[in-house]
């Protein structure tokens, strides 16, 4: 099971167990993303998710109890593919300017799919307004926090572990603030932020 797979069973009220359930489940998370892309989550109905997945509303609520448990699971599903991006890119880092190179190529990769993605521009927007999606949102920013500083100590073996671990954290916590600022504002706003933000980042880590 890969960690999308492993994310989304988690967030249902009940996991599906065969081929054919797991399929009805993907519909139905494949309807609401296109109904988010189209209208946005506070538009999005349940008896429409159901509807275009093909099920029934009473099979749509057997394993999401609402919409805020779709929108959870799928935030949980990006953020699952994100943490693979994440580990992906700085396995084979082995040296300062490695680290530096990766994380930036990180952030850019990050950013242009943010902007590419409406159904995760719109999950990430409401994020604030919901203490269950702010709960994900923080343990994401842990985990990530995590990958960075494992490669961070990799290439740093005499720096202060705990010290690494800490701004690796809020490196990460601050990049998704940055990302849901970035999208609030005019697009030239919006790069030049994520520029100032990747150019401070990339600089405090090249100074541990």
């Amino acid at each position: 099971m890969d960690a999308t797979e492993d994310t989304t069973s988690q967030a249902l009220r009940r996991a599906p167990s065969q081929k054919r359930s797991q399929e009805r489940v993907e519909r139905m998370l494949q309807a609401a993303s296109a109904l988010i892309s189209e209208g946005g989550s506070d538009a999005m109905r349940m008896g429409e998710v159901a509807e275009r997945a093909g099920v029934s509303i009473g099979s749509l609520y057997q394993y999401f109890p609402d919409k805020g448990a779709i929108i959870r699971t799928l935030a949980e599903r990006y953020n699952a593919e994100g943490r693979a991006c994440i580990a992906e890119g700085l396995a084979d880092v082995r040296d300062m300017g490695g680290l530096v190179e990766a994380f930036g190529g990180l952030i850019d990769t990050y950013y242009g799919i943010f902007l590419a993605e409406p159904v995760m521009r719109d999950i990430w927007s409401g994020t604030q307004a919901d203490k269950a999606l702010r709960d994900i949102d923080l343990r994401d920013s842990r985990a990530n926090g995590a990958l960075l500083a494992e490669a961070w100590r990799r290439v740093a073996s005499g720096a202060n572990a705990a010290e690494i671990e800490r701004k690796a954290f809020l490196i990460m916590s601050l990049g998704e603030a940055t990302m849901r600022l970035a999208i609030s504002v005019e697009r030239a706003e919006g790069d030049a932020l994520v520029a100032d933000y990747k150019a401070m980042a990339l600089r405090e880590i090249a100074a541990v």
